[in-house]
């Protein structure tokens, strides 16, 4: 067994136990991809995280971007406290989802209608539905590299490998799960990132055919890329021209890129919204907004939209705090996130540059990824999926990863870093004072390596 140092022996001994009750010792399979071990936590204040071992760390995995607004804030929990001292699940109405619904339109022009579910996953397979019944076709053509939660549905091309790719003109429609009615992927066309021409080509073989197109607005998922110029213009112009709807998913830029989310950033109007992680700041809450048009088939019946658990009174109140903290925010949203996370940014690569270390934050601030450029590759911002793999270091960044968590600043694996309302000018100087010590341990036993 690999050794485990005795800062994480706690988690060690806790994931041994966890492995004999429940499968793969985790109840997400990305957990498992941290090392040395998946670490347990026994509690977090704004952006400060405190594991079993009693550890601290300045966090910038945030929840998976879930908690916008740090660890455990008081007003949320105070929110939450109250609704449920009167009741933690109706099955029922109660007035909070119609608050957390204008809220909603409020903030996104284009949220003329909203239902809520507890995860976006659910929501994927919501606006999936709603788009074939809307168009009555079949097709839905999707990005390489965007995640759209773990369905079967949503996960059609996200990330094959290399050796799977296929041409550069038709990529594969490849699953990465075992399971999976083969019929699923025939109902899905996979194009390029960043290529609007490429895009208009694919578009332009199915002509009469698509349902919509998905798209994250800015791939987080993979590399943190932004949309060229042209990207999301290109989508939109693609379904008017061909009837089908433009669903955003904004699980991860939702709220984060503002109160418009992305599609306000980037100045584009989708016909369905979907909405994660931050619009319940940690509570299992999502939702699908969109145009009231294309809400028709839910409107009037059928369509089937149901669960237990939608629109749960604890997940409302969380909600409606949340969405209260970027409201009274206004102009200063999302500027103050992004010039702190721009500035981590530049920090990085000064340390990276005096370690000689071949590390590249991208991003536009308020989330940003660090690539570790593989020997000889070329420099300059990636552009897409393809790119990723190719010149991004995977084994490097993890021991980097390692080295900073050893420190005290948690990144994701796949090198993703996430800003929250929580983190402070203070706390980035704390981060790069212990990054520059994870930096030289890296540069040191790596070159030994």
């Amino acid at each position: 067994m690999t050794h485990v140092p005795n800062r994480f022996t706690r988690s060690h001994a806790l994931y041994e136990r966890a492995m004999r009750s429940i499968a793969g010792g985790v109840n997400s399979g990305i957990r498992k991809m941290e090392s040395p071990v998946p670490l347990y936590f026994t509690h977090g204040n704004g952006c400060r995280l405190y594991d079993v071992d009693e550890n601290e760390y300045i966090d910038f995995q945030i929840g998976q971007g879930a908690l916008f607004f740090g660890h455990a804030p008081a007003g949320m929990a105070d929110a939450i406290a109250d609704q449920a001292r009167r009741g933690v699940h109706f099955a029922a109405q109660c007035e909070l989802e119609i608050e957390v619904a204008e809220r909603l339109q409020q903030m996104i022009p284009s949220a003329q209608r909203v239902r809520f579910n507890s995860s976006a996953t659910e929501v994927v397979l919501a606006a999936f539905r709603l788009a074939r019944a809307q168009t009555n076709r079949r097709l839905i053509l999707k990005f390489e590299g965007h995640y759209h939660g773990w369905g079967d549905e949503g996960l059609v091309g996200f990330a094959p490998p290399e050796s799977a790719w296929g041409p550069d003109e038709a990529p594969t429609h490849l699953h990465p799960s075992a399971g999976v009615i083969p019929e699923v992927l025939d109902q899905f066309v996979v194009a390029r990132w960043n290529d609007p021409d490429h895009l208009r080509r694919r578009v332009s073989q199915f002509r009469g055919k698509l349902a919509a197109i998905v798209c994250e607005p800015c791939l987080c998922n993979t590399s943190c890329i932004e949309p060229v110029p042209e990207m999301l213009a290109a989508i939109r112009e693609a379904c008017d021209r061909e009837g089908a709807l433009m669903i955003a998913d904004e699980t991860i830029t939702g709220f984060r890129f503002g109160a418009a989310g992305a599609q306000g950033y980037y100045g584009v109007s989708p016909d369905l919204t979907i909405l994660g992680k931050a619009i319940g700041g940690g509570m299992p809450f999502a939702a699908l907004v969109g145009l009231e048009n294309v809400f028709s088939g839910i409107t009037n019946g059928t369509v089937v939209h149901a669960g237990t658990l939608n629109a749960n009174p604890l997940c409302l109140a969380g909600s409606k705090w949340c969405l209260d903290q970027i409201i009274k925010r206004s102009e200063l949203h999302p500027s103050e996130s992004s010039t702190l996370g721009k500035r981590l940014m530049q920090g990085l690569q000064i340390l990276a540059e005096q370690n000689a270390i071949p590390l590249v934050p991208q991003g536009p601030g308020v989330v940003f990824h660090t690539t570790m450029l593989k020997p000889g590759a070329v420099q300059g911002p990636i552009l897409d999926y393809r790119d990723s793999v190719r010149r991004h270091d995977a084994p490097r960044w993890a021991h980097l990863r390692r080295c900073l968590l050893e420190h005290g600043v948690r990144a994701i694996e796949r090198g993703l870093w996430f800003m929250s309302l929580a983190h402070t000018p203070a706390d980035i100087d704390d981060t790069l004072s212990r990054a520059s010590l994870a930096f030289t341990q890296h540069a040191t036993q790596w070159k030994i390596a």
